[in-house]
């Protein structure tokens, strides 16, 4: 008797499997790639917008919460006639090195200060502000060339001051209207981005600053476009590029300092406008 030998089929696979197989796979990535960019689109989104308009919205909520504090929802700016007629003592207030979180720049050469200009002219003495707390909106900064109107808080913390959208006040630097630098820093891309258009300042623009017993208007007297991250004589007291020779102050003065970021969406350099104090209005 024979035994029955059962014979099993075998297949070969020929190119068109093989080109199944393939198109699987490039579907796949493709897949993979568009899940990815939608992603990647999202957190652009989410970064560029919906953080700058919580964080302009937010700004804008404290800028008037200030105002109903200080019962004065006009917002008015103090002009140059406005303020009283300062003394001549020079109070260089007290200041001190440190690093620049937000990204900030220098000022051009020195083009208002020696004994040719005239010594700057201090604020009038007056009942100061109280210190403010850490992390606290006290004041509210407004620059009319490029329509910023934003709060001015305590320190330079990231996630409690820079991105909500406030401007911060660099820890051991002056105050509003004392003698020395009172240095800011703010975001130019994301949160709110205060100091978007920083670099459109020029001389002779107003700098605002308004707080609950008075209004200072400083004017731009400097801008530096480019200095290191690491720059930090440009928010001492005597503010003066410690990398850029020749940029900044050599005399005390009544002085403000603003600090940003360049080029935009880096960290890489810092961008600087220094002002100098023209008038205090007292509320």
């Amino acid at each position: 008797m024979r035994e029955r030998v059962e014979r099993v089929p075998v297949v070969v696979q020929g190119r068109r499997g093989r080109r199944g197989r393939a198109a699987r796979l490039v579907w796949g990535g493709a897949e993979a790639a568009v899940t990815c960019g939608l992603v990647l689109l999202l957190l652009v989104v989410h970064q560029l917008w919906w953080t700058n308009r919580q964080a302009r919205e937010g700004a804008e909520r404290k800028v008037q919460a200030l105002e109903r504090e200080w019962g004065s929802g006009s917002g008015q700016s103090a002009d140059g006639g406005s303020g009283r007629s300062p003394g001549d003592a020079v109070d260089p207030g007290r200041g001190g090195p440190g690093p620049d979180p937000a990204g900030s720049d220098l000022g051009g050469p020195d083009s208002g200060d020696g004994e040719s200009a005239g010594r700057q002219q201090p604020a009038p003495r007056r009942q100061t502000d109280p210190a403010p707390r850490w992390d606290q909106a006290y004041a509210v900064l407004r620059i009319p060339r490029i329509g910023i109107r934003v709060p001015v808080a305590e320190g330079i913390s990231k996630g409690a001051v820079l991105n909500k959208g406030y401007v911060g006040h660099y820890p051991r630097t002056a105050q509003p209207g004392q003698g020395g630098n009172f240095a800011l820093a703010g975001h130019r891309n994301t949160h709110g981005e205060p100091f978007r258009r920083l670099d459109r300042l020029a001389g002779g623009d107003e700098l605002v600053v308004e707080t609950k017993r008075a209004i200072y208007t400083y004017v731009v007297d400097q801008v530096l476009a480019r200095t290191s991250a690491r720059d930090s004589g440009v928010i001492r007291a005597v503010p003066r590029s410690l990398v850029k020779a020749g940029h900044g102050y050599s005399s005390p003065g009544y002085y403000i300092t603003l600090t940003t970021c360049t080029p935009e969406y880096t960290s890489k350099y810092r961008l600087i406008v220094w002002g100098k104090l023209k008038s205090m209005r007292p509320r």
